[in-house]
């Protein structure tokens, strides 16, 4: 049961994050296979953010400063 209970605040932790820094929810992509191609750069977008350290800020400020800042968003890249 605890490992049941483990895997869904795994999973809801990492719903929430999408959903708050690229705000999956809102995503009106339905059709086909469409929706995966995005969810598929989500989260590979969220595994860049989360492992660059340096910076001690949000999800959601880091990826709008890869958006700002280029040489931000190279740095997040080249990890």
């Amino acid at each position: 049961m605890n490992a049941a209970r483990s895997r869904w605040r795994i999973e809801n932790s990492i719903h929430g994050v999408l959903d708050a820094a690229f705000r999956k929810d809102g995503s009106r992509i339905r059709q086909g296979h469409a929706r995966h191609n995005p969810a598929i750069l989500r989260r590979l977008a969220l595994n860049r953010l989360h492992s660059e350290k340096r910076t001690k800020i949000g999800i959601t400020a880091k990826r709008k400063r890869a958006g700002w800042n280029h040489d931000y968003l190279l740095k997040v890249l080249s990890l």
